[in-house]
């Protein structure tokens, strides 16, 4: 088979090397194998693309491909988030496929295959793709023609069934908006002209180098979002390059953690908008999260770390919000695909009801819990997948760490470590290299520090 990494969230790799017509090739024509098998010629296809370089030019390669192949295609008729291309997906019952790298280097670009219950392809229909790679299409049907469409639209009059927007608009919030040159920018900047919301918007025209930044919506990668927000008081929303991930900042410039912002959001749907389920939250979330549920009173779905996982749970449990730790949420009634635009809108929203600043949302749940809860995280290069293996075993063994006691061990993704004082730590391999990425939560910077190191001296 072919070195192409294909995973639930497709394929990634540097563009004009590994990313090339005969490597996209191969992936498409897994693709119109696994989509012939399951629906012969009788499925539909659309296909979408973000910002970054040659991915309109690639897109448009695909669609005439599987067009020429005999399946229906539409194509998006400009550069379009993955979350409305997912949602598109669901409403017409289409498969889907988005050219992105999300929030890698720009130099990336990358295929992510979404079905049509518009959501990450599961395990399951991965391992079923993979079958076809290195082989043809040779059940090629009547040659078509592909047709371009607008995916906006459905988006949202979607959106609009979910969102409060006259609320919003009544409680003259304004905002401040890095659209970091992505995907989400210019659709985002229309839904808030639409109902008259007050905006400040830069960053928002296309540019395949993000402005020289990772397409990321780290603090670290939005320094001028962060000082206009301590320039005007307002809050600072942002997306990566896809508009799948959302990155916020509170009226003092400080960076809000998806932690923080799943907990608000959880608290608001389900006291604002009387909604009623369960919270699904991964492995590597915060310990805040179910503390928040056990005082609303609710059940917890967790799962190892990735959207995958949530994006499941989500089709077959009453979930009320579904969310992870590296800014990727969605709600019920909504997609199981992560969507930092509907994260944004849902922030304004949540203020728009409480009638207080998000800082102030954000003490609330600290007076609330009586506790702090701070996160990091820090990736380990190893020389080799086995090391990973013998570390994650070695850690399995051991009964405290640094000065701290472990209490219990979670195994559901690699291995968390529960400290005696409330701490975690979780261990888990990354999936296509050979590094462990290594989770920290705790409630000072000083213990944080000292967990960092104990790790690090273990390792």
């Amino acid at each position: 088979m072919s070195n192409i990494k294909f995973g639930t969230d497709g394929w990634r790799a540097i563009l004009d090397k590994e990313f090339n017509y005969e490597n996209v090739d191969k992936v498409v024509n897994a693709i119109s194998n696994y989509v012939y098998e399951k629906d012969r010629f009788n499925a539909s296809i659309v296909i979408s693309y973000d910002p970054r370089n040659k991915a309109d030019d690639f897109a448009f390669y695909i669609a005439k491909k599987l067009a020429e192949n005999g399946f229906l295609v539409e194509i998006a008729d400009k550069i379009t988030a993955t979350p409305v291309l997912a949602y598109y997906a669901l409403k017409h019952n289409m498969y889907a496929i988005m050219l992105t790298a999300s929030h890698n280097p720009p130099e990336y670009l990358g295929i992510k295959f979404i079905p049509q219950y518009g959501g990450p392809a599961d395990d399951e229909i991965v391992k079923e793709i993979l079958k076809y790679f290195d082989a043809d299409f040779i059940n090629k049907g009547k040659c078509k023609q592909y047709k371009k469409v607008s995916l906006d639209e459905d988006y949202i009059s979607h959106i609009e069934t979910i969102i409060n927007f006259e609320k919003i608009k009544n409680s003259r919030i304004q905002i401040n908006y890095d659209g970091h040159h992505g995907a989400a920018a210019k659709l985002f900047k229309k839904i808030l002209d639409k109902y008259n919301i007050l905006n400040n918007c830069f960053n928002m025209e296309r540019d395949i180098n993000f402005g020289g930044k990772m397409p990321d919506p780290k603090e670290k990668y939005l320094p001028f979002l962060k000082e206009k927000c301590k320039e005007t008081g307002l809050i600072g929303l942002s997306n990566d390059g896809d508009g799948d991930r959302f990155g916020v900042f509170n009226e003092k410039g400080e960076f809000v953690s998806a932690n923080d912002i799943i907990a608000i959001l959880l608290k608001h749907l389900i006291e604002n908008k009387k909604q009623t389920g369960k919270l699904a939250k991964t492995v590597g979330a915060s310990s805040m999260l179910d503390l928040i549920a056990k005082e609303q009173g609710i059940e917890i779905v967790e799962t190892p770390v990735g959207f995958k996982w949530l994006g499941s749970v989500m089709r077959f449990d009453d979930i009320i919000i579904a969310g992870e730790e590296s800014g990727g949420l969605s709600i019920k009634g909504h997609i199981p695909e992560k969507d930092g635009i509907l994260a944004n809108l849902l922030i304004m929203e949540t203020i728009a009801y409480t009638g207080k600043k998000l800082y102030e949302l954000q003490q609330s749940i600290n007076l609330e819990l009586n506790q702090k809860f701070i996160n990091d995280r820090i990736d380990i290069n190893l020389d080799s997948k086995e090391e990973q293996n013998f570390i994650i075993d070695k850690f399995s063994k051991y009964k405290t760490i640094g000065q701290f006691n472990i209490e219990k061990i979670n195994t559901i993704d690699g291995l968390k470590l529960y400290l005696e004082d409330g701490s975690w730590i979780l261990i888990r391999k990354s999936g296509t290299e050979p590094l462990l990425r290594i989770y920290f939560e705790t409630n000072t910077e000083d213990k944080l520090i000292e967990l960092k190191k104990d790790v690090k001296e273990l390792i």
